[in-house]
Parts: structure tokens; C-alpha cells; sequence
């Protein structure tokens, strides 16, 4: 029995005392709990509804549509959502085994890297986070290809949300949320894929049953008990359509004011002598050329005010809202620094790269590690292919992924010299080692020192010499540099 629900044998309930009591009622509320004249139309779609009720496949289909509209006929949204897949997946992510046995890691990170190659691993990973950006989610199914040309033959079948779907759910099963089957304890275990897209022109209700070991769902959850995705531009989709329809507003008026437009209008009294003229009636006005008027008629020609000296300004602000759903900073967004010095560029990637880190952590648990638990699976069944060592650091994992990590490409510092400076500086007083520092640009420090060697091999045998460089003005100062100092520096 929980402690609350025990009684007490030392005396009377506590409630007791308050029988008889005129207990006063507190009144308190929240301003923003308050519905009144003023807000009630804002808060009309305000509702309780559940994560997979207010994802609907009705709704993610409504919104999926039109943030692939927007993204195929907005520059900038394109530009965004490939932006965010470039800066996240770059060239691909390696991989580095950590176990004791040397050569086991040598094995399986070549072979991996083969197999990675040549399915266009970092292609697919490109795809599966553009898809996430603009349709909520993206899908890949574990299959064979015996067309890979690899010993390995495993391959991924990526899907997008449009196909996952159960057309015959019903609205009573507690254990399926469209597409997608769970058992008692929310696990999937079951995906319904329609054999063909729900946009081809044969599609249809039919689909195959996969089970959830050969399926990896991709997407991001913002409530608890989320099954599936939204577009991450959801927020933004109204004000990619306000910019372009502003930028064409814009562009309309001045083209209206420059193809010579304008209104005929008299200043004569009524049943003055001035010409008939009829009404709203349009006169075709040859560019370049002197204009008649009837008698009694004036022209005024519509006035050249657009772009107004507030478009700039306007669109800076309508990007910078919309980049920041994806925690993107405008520079990146509107692919332009212009405003930027090098202390808030320094701040922005700051925040920026932050959040690459926590996309690239999903990428590496929900699919990278899968590929590789999967990869070293089929391996192990391929006679010749690996040697004795991985197979056997392969059973003694007992199912589990060997110690490993993964490598991505880096940011390029935007002053390689201050770079390069607190690099050695840190080297120096021991608070990094080279394996931290080759793993920020994304490289193996093994592979890096082994090409190294072989590099002074060789020059010491051609007889070369690098003469050291002159240590540059200020090289001895700390690598703890604040953002004031790069500032100044700036």
C-alpha cells in the first residue's frame, strides 16, 4: 500500500479539524487563460487534442503537400531545407572502431566503408533528412540487393510518409496509429507500406506488412506518445507564401508604375463642355510617346513608390522568423553575412552547430548504428570476408554494436590562424589530445598519423626538409580568447 494511503494510528485525521470551518474560496486565474471579445478569434483552433489526433493522416497529408509546394517554388524555402541536409550529413559520416583488436577495426571499418559506397550511403542520408525537413518523416526498409556488387548485399529501400498508411484503420484499435502497429508496451513492431504511391496514377488500398526489425522510422517526436512526423517548416509554410506574395506585390506595383498607368479624370464641373469620355473604359498608351487627352481631361500616372525602402527590412525580418523553427541563424538562411561581424557570426554558428550535434546524435542511434548492426549481421555470414579476429569480437558483443564512434565533416574555422593557434596551445598544456582534436574536422587521428609518418619517410628519403615557420605575432597568447577579443580583432 503506498505511504499516502496509510493511516495513522497516533490520532485523528488531519482533515478532521476542518469539519465546521467556513473555508473561504480563493479566486486566481491566468491573464492568458482569460477568453474575452479581443482574443477569442485567435484562440478558435485551441484544442486538447492527443499527438496522433492532432496529426491526422488527413492533416500531415495537408501539410506534407504544401511544404513540398513551397519548398519547389520558393527559393529561399529550397535553399533552407538543402542548406539544413548539407550542413548535417556534408560528405557522409565514417566510421572508427574502438575495440582492443586492431585488426578487427581495420576489417570492418574498410568493408563498412565499402559496402557505404557503394550503396550511396551519404546520398540516402541526404535524402532521409531533406524528407524529415519538409514532409515530417522519412521511412527505409532493410532488403537485400544482389545488384550491389558487394560481398555484402545488404541494402536500404527508402519510403516516403505518403506510403505508409493502413487504409482500412479503424478508429477503435487502440493498437494502430496509421501505418503503424504497436504492441502493449508502444513498441512498433509492425509497418504497413502501400505497394504504390498514394500520388501514382494506379495506386491503390493494397500494402505489405513489414516487420519493425527491418524498418528504421525517421523523425522527430515534440509530444510524448507521437507516432508520427510533421514538416520541421510547419510554422514557417504561411510566411514562405506572405514573402513571395509581398516580393510579387512589390514587383507588380513598380511594373505598373513604370508601364506608364494611370487614371483620366476631369476637374470640370457637371454639364460643363468638356469631351464624353466612357467610362471605366481602358486606352492602350504607347511607351515612349506624347498622349492626346480629350477636352476638359486630365491624366495622372500611377506614382513609381515600390519598392518601398522598407522591403529589405521586411523580408530580413519575415526570414529571420522563419529560419528560426529550424534553430537555422539568418546568415545561413538568407545565404548572405553582409550584416555580420565576426563576433555574432562566431555567436550564431555557435548555437547553430549545437543543433547539428543533436541532429547528427538521432542519426547515428536511429540509423547509423542500425546500418551497422545489420552490416556486421550479414557480414559475418559471408565466408572469406572477414577475418577470424572480427568474428569473434562480432560473438563476444553477444548481439550488441562493438565500441565504436562516428565522424562527420566539421565547420571551417573563419580565421584558421587563431584556429591553428589555440589548437597547439591546447595540445601544449595537455587539455586535448590528438584524438580530439582530429575527430572536430571529422578525421581518424590513427590514419592522420600513420599518413604523417609515411609523408617525413619520404622527404627524409627525397631528402626534403620543412623548414618551421616563424611564429606569428601574438601566437604565444592563451587559447581561452573571449568573444570581446575576436571582436576587436574583427
Amino acid at each position: 500500500m503506498w505511504p499516502f494511503r496509510s493511516k495513522s494510528a497516533s490520532g485523528p485525521s488531519t482533515f478532521a479539524g476542518v469539519a465546521g470551518r467556513l473555508v473561504r474560496r480563493l479566486v486566481g486565474s491566468y491573464d492568458a487563460a482569460a477568453t474575452n471579445d479581443s482574443n477569442r478569434r485567435h484562440w478558435t483552433f485551441a484544442d486538447g487534442a492527443s499527438p496522433d489526433a492532432a496529426m491526422s493522416a488527413g492533416i500531415r497529408r495537408t501539410l506534407r503537400n504544401r511544404a513540398r509546394y513551397e519548398c519547389m517554388n520558393n527559393s529561399y524555402a529550397r535553399g533552407i531545407v538543402l542548406t539544413l541536409a548539407d550542413d548535417c550529413i556534408g560528405t557522409g559520416p565514417r566510421l572508427q572502431m574502438l575495440s582492443d583488436n586492431k585488426e578487427a577495426n581495420e576489417a570492418i571499418e574498410r568493408e563498412f566503408e565499402r559496402w557505404a559506397q557503394a550503396i550511396g550511403l551519404a546520398e540516402r542520408l541526404h535524402v532521409m533528412r531533406t524528407s524529415r525537413a519538409e514532409s515530417g518523416e522519412c521511412f527505409a526498409i532493410l532488403t537485400q540487393n544482389p545488384s550491389l556488387g558487394t560481398p555484402v548485399q545488404l541494402d536500404i529501400r527508402l519510403v516516403e510518409a505518403d506510403q505508409v498508411s493502413t487504409p482500412d484503420l479503424s478508429a477503435f484499435d487502440r493498437s494502430r496509429v496509421d501505418g503503424i502497429v504497436f504492441d502493449e508496451y508502444g513498441n512498433p513492431i509492425e509497418y504497413h507500406v502501400l505497394k504504390h504511391h498514394p500520388g501514382d496514377p494506379l495506386a491503390g488500398t493494397e500494402y505489405d506488412p513489414v516487420g519493425a526489425e527491418h524498418m528504421i522510422h525517421y523523425f522527430r517526436a515534440d509530444r510524448p506518445g507521437q507516432s508520427r512526423g510533421v514538416p520541421e517548416i510547419t510554422p514557417a509554410i504561411p510566411l514562405f507564401a506572405m514573402l513571395r506574395r509581398y516580393t510579387l506585390a512589390v514587383v507588380g506595383a513598380a511594373e505598373t508604375a513604370a508601364n506608364l498607368a494611370g487614371v483620366i479624370y476631369t476637374e470640370s464641373p457637371a454639364g460643363d463642355a468638356a469631351d464624353e469620355v466612357e467610362a471605366m473604359d481602358a486606352v492602350e498608351i504607347e511607351p515612349r510617346a506624347l498622349l492626346t487627352m480629350p477636352a476638359g481631361w486630365r491624366m495622372e500616372q500611377m506614382r513609381a513608390e515600390q519598392p518601398t525602402t522598407t522591403y529589405g527590412d521586411f523580408k530580413r525580418e519575415l526570414l529571420n522568423e522563419i529560419a528560426r523553427c529550424l534553430k537555422m541563424p539568418f546568415n545561413v538562411a538568407a545565404g548572405n553575412s553582409s550584416t555580420y561581424n565576426y563576433a555574432s557570426g562566431r555567436l550564431d554558428f555557435q548555437m547553430y552547430d549545437k543543433t547539428i550535434r543533436v541532429d547528427r546524435k538521432q542519426i547515428e542511434r536511429v540509423i547509423l548504428d542500425r546500418l551497422l548492426m545489420a552490416f556486421l549481421d550479414e557480414a559475418v555470414l559471408v565466408s572469406n570476408l572477414l577475418p577470424i579476429p572480427v568474428r569473434t569480437l562480432i560473438a563476444s558483443a553477444k548481439g550488441q554494436l562493438p565500441k565504436h564512434q562516428w565522424f562527420w565533416d566539421s565547420r571551417e574555422h573563419v580565421d584558421p590562424s587563431k584556429e591553428a593557434t589555440a589548437q597547439g596551445e591546447r595540445l601544449k598544456n595537455h587539455t586535448t589530445t590528438l584524438s580530439a582534436e582530429y575527430a572536430r574536422v571529422g578525421l581518424d587521428w590513427e590514419d592522420q598519423i600513420r599518413q604523417r609518418a609515411k609523408e617525413k619517410a619520404l622527404m627524409a628519403e627525397l631528402g626534403l626538409t620543412v623548414e618551421p615557420s616563424p611564429a606569428p605575432p601574438g601566437a604565444s597568447a592563451p587559447a581561452n580568447r573571449t568573444e570581446d577579443d575576436d571582436a576587436e580583432d574583427a
